[in-house]
């Protein structure tokens, strides 16, 4: 028999907190920001094809009356290595100037996962465009991955910077794909940057699904913060990607969750009461041995 909380995509369903922190969180006067996560497929190499789909979805998302839409990894090129490494383009041409219209067009934050070519180089990027279309953050992914048929070595260069903006009264920490599987990046994001929203584009694969609900969850728990995940669907170049994008609550609660295989936009509301209750509650960060480690 499955597991009462457990749905048919392996995701654990939306459950009510504690009945002592959702009296507390209906006591809050609790002030939100609506933000979404677009979960879309990628035409390899077709540029214009993806920011069809990118306006159409921020387009949705405006109209919902969300304040910032989340997109997943590399959503310019596809995520193939020689598609990639062909198309990649500067943040002064292809997509990101384009993504800043549209931002500024629909007065909406965006975060993208798009290339970014330094000279010879190539970076795994992400992008924080505010609501005036200026760019505010710019991270380049820091690990790497290198199972097969998903190398990206022989295409990017890591990042070695961590990178977090703040939005209103939450500060963003940004993640790409692959970077869930180390704690560390969430841990130094949330004690050295305040981070207490990560933000994680991604273009995870079919087979390693499980890995992807249990280590948000984890991330999100471990420090007391909200973690959005807009994760690809589709086929490129032979890798099918698992979707469930999510939006986690600091108390690991799933307050939206997409599907396995369908473009969709999810959405919820981040509130700064709400971390703050959660935090109160168990003090996590004051109970570190900074002594041991």
């Amino acid at each position: 028999m499955e597991h009462p909380n457990v749905n048919r995509l392996g995701l654990i369903a939306a459950y009510r907190p504690p009945r002592d922190l959702a009296f507390h969180r209906n006591a809050l006067q609790i002030e939100a920001m609506k933000i979404a996560a677009a979960q879309i497929a990628c035409a390899p190499g077709d540029l214009e094809a993806n920011l069809r789909t990118i306006k159409d979805f921020a387009s949705r998302a405006k109209d919902a009356g969300v304040e910032l839409i989340v997109f997943p990894e590399m959503i310019d090129t596809g995520y193939s290595m020689p598609v990639i490494q062909k198309h990649a383009s500067s943040w002064t041409e292809g997509a990101v100037p384009q993504l800043q219209e549209m931002a500024k067009q629909f007065s909406l934050a965006i975060i993208a996962g798009v290339s970014d070519r330094e000279g010879p180089r190539i970076y795994n990027g992400q992008v924080f465009i505010d609501a005036g279309g200026n760019i505010r953050a710019k991270y380049r992914k820091t690990h790497l991955v290198t199972a097969a048929p998903l190398d990206e070595r022989p295409v990017f260069a890591a990042g070695d910077t961590f990178a977090s903006c703040k939005l209103d009264k939450f500060n963003l920490g940004l993640t790409i794909c692959y970077d869930l599987r180390f704690p560390e990046i969430c841990r130094a994001l949330a004690v050295e940057h305040s981070a207490n929203v990560f933000v994680n584009s991604s273009a995870w694969p079919l087979p390693r699904l499980d890995h992807l609900r249990i280590l948000a969850l984890a991330r999100a728990i471990e420090n007391q913060c909200y973690l959005v995940l807009a994760n690809r669907v589709g086929t490129d170049d032979g890798v099918t990607f698992c979707g469930t994008s999510t939006i986690i609550d600091p108390y690991g609660v799933i307050v939206a969750a997409a599907s396995a295989d369908r473009e969709e936009l999810i959405q919820a509301d981040i509130s700064e009461e709400v971390i703050n209750s959660v935090r109160a509650r168990m003090a996590v960060f004051d109970h570190r041995r900074q002594d041991l480690y």
